[in-house]
Parts: structure tokens; C-alpha cells; sequence
């Protein structure tokens, strides 16, 4: 018997595939927090290089398009350039030296903050949800299957606006490297085809403003290029 349902079902997020007509179905996104050492000590914060720091958006926040839509409720919204992960497969206490079997490719993406937000948060012990998890708070460019890019290890992941650079450090940097990000992920959550994982952002975070245009790049990937509006 087919079930019916009491209001139209909302369509499944997607993000495109690179040099394809075909579309990544989002399941999840979860974000690592403090990445970079650099980027914890600007934002005041420890470097943990013990474990992990997650916290997640809504699927639908991916934002796969030219434009993105400046939010409402801040005057300090902020860019973070990512490596993101596109997972094929999943499962829970995945083995970090299996972790790569499981990603379909790779992407660049921004993870927006509305840092006014997130500041007052933080002051009252109180969760991020609001400064991360907003609707379009992922832009994200074409996927790259790794198939045809292989799974990098390093290279220059880089951020302009208005032509002027912001961010710019090798992934090489990192302190969680991919399988162990994965790893992680899948000791907390049953990780499962269609999530993707923005793997945390460098040193240079800063303001966007209405009329912003950006560049997000790293080697071998589609670039990520829009105007805030």
C-alpha cells in the first residue's frame, strides 16, 4: 500500500557533478569546527588535535547556485572556505585506512556564519545553531568525482572577494586529515551516501557584505564563484 501524504513532499537537495548532467543527492551535512591551527587561535579558541569538533547544517542548506542570498538577522555575517566531502557510502565505525573507499568526490565550499550570532551564543553557553545551520549557509561548486581527481592530500585552498584574497592555506595544514574525519563522523553517526562534509576552514575568516563577490578555488576542483545579494 503507498502511503499518502498530507502535504506535497519537498524535493531531495542536490548538488551538481562535475562534467555531468547528473546531481549528488544530499543526505546530511556536518561541518569540523577548529581545523586549522591557525584559524582556533584567531578565533580565540584551543587547538585540540585529541578530537574533533562537529556540528551540522540542513541538508537543504547547500547552495549549489551563482548567488547567494545574504541572511536576515545579522550585520556580520562571515566566510570560511572548506574542502568538502561527498560520501557514496557510509556505515558506523568505519577503519581510517578504509575511510577514503567510501567518498564519491570532492568539492569547494563556504561555510557562512553569522558571527554577531555566533558570538552571543558562545557568550551564554548556548548551542550554534542559528549563526551555522540558516538557510543557503552552504554555497558549495560542482562536485569532482574522485574517480577522475583521486583523493587529495594537499594543495592551496584559497578564498578572494572583490578580487582581494582572504584565505589561502594548503589542506596539507589540516589537523584532522580526511580518513580521520570519517572516522570520527562515523563513531558518533551512521554516516550514509549523500553526506557531505565541510572539513573546516583556514586563517582569514572575515566579513561579507550585499554586492560581495567571491572565489573560492583548490586545484583540480571547480571553482565557487558568486555575489552575495
Amino acid at each position: 500500500m503507498t502511503a499518502e501524504f498530507v502535504i506535497p513532499v519537498p524535493g531531495v537537495p542536490s548538488v551538481p557533478v562535475a562534467g555531468t548532467d547528473a546531481r549528488f543527492p544530499v543526505h546530511r551535512i556536518y561541518c569540523v569546527g577548529r581545523n586549522y591551527a591557525e584559524h582556533a587561535k584567531e578565533m580565540g579558541s584551543v587547538v585540540d588535535r585529541e578530537v574533533p569538533t562537529f556540528f551540522m547544517k540542513p541538508a537543504d542548506a547547500a547552495w549549489p547556485h551563482a548567488d547567494a542570498p545574504y541572511p536576515p538577522a545579522t550585520t556580520n555575517l562571515h566566510h570560511e572556505v572548506e574542502l568538502v566531502i561527498a560520501l557514496a557510502s557510509g556505515g558506523t565505525d568505519i577503519d581510517p585506512a578504509r575511510a577514503l573507499d567510501h567518498v564519491f568526490g570532492y568539492a569547494v565550499g563556504l561555510d557562512l556564519t553569522r558571527r554577531d550570532l555566533q558570538a552571543a551564543a558562545k557568550a551564554k553557553g548556548n548551542p550554534w545553531d542559528t549563526a551555522k545551520g540558516f538557510d543557503a549557509s552552504a554555497p558549495i561548486a560542482p562536485i569532482a568525482p574522485a574517480a577522475a581527481i583521486g583523493h587529495p592530500a594537499a594543495g592551496e585552498l584559497a578564498l578572494s572577494i572583490n578580487g582581494v584574497e582572504r584565505q589561502r592555506a594548503d589542506i596539507a595544514t589540516m589537523i584532522f586529515k580526511v580518513p580521520e574525519i570519517l572516522a570520527a563522523l562515523s563513531r558518533l553517526y551512521t554516516l550514509a551516501p549523500g553526506d557531505l562534509v565541510f572539513t573546516g576552514t583556514p586563517a582569514g575568516v572575515g566579513p561579507l557584505r550585499p554586492g560581495d563577490a567571491f572565489e573560492a578555488t583548490f586545484p583540480g576542483l571547480p571553482a565557487l564563484r558568486g555575489t552575495m545579494r
